[in-house]
């Protein structure tokens, strides 16, 4: 596993992300999401919606993992979507 995936695992125990598609989308409009991270495999239709808001909200969106990617590095199956809310994370994820 890379090192932004292994970070992605220890940002989620930490309580600094939202997952799923709903929720990312209500975190953002919200304010609280800083960054994406979007499976390369999700629908077009998902991928549209969560790409659209984002430009919207201004927040940067990553399409560089897979869903079963994603889903592995946070404990949870099947996430297309992860929000990241912690700054902090952010910027380990961004290094």
């Amino acid at each position: 596993m890379n090192r932004v995936l292994s970070n992605l695992g220890l940002c989620n125990r930490a309580g600094g992300l939202v997952s799923g598609e709903e929720i990312v989308l209500e975190s953002m409009a919200g304010g609280k999401v800083k960054y994406v991270f979007l499976a390369k495999d999700a629908s077009e239709g998902a991928k549209k919606k969560i790409r659209n808001k984002a430009m919207y909200y201004h927040v940067e969106v990553d399409e560089g993992y897979s869903s079963a990617e994603l889903s592995m590095a946070i404990g949870k199956f099947g996430r297309m979507v992860i929000g990241i809310t912690n700054e902090n994370f952010l910027k380990i994820l961004k290094k």
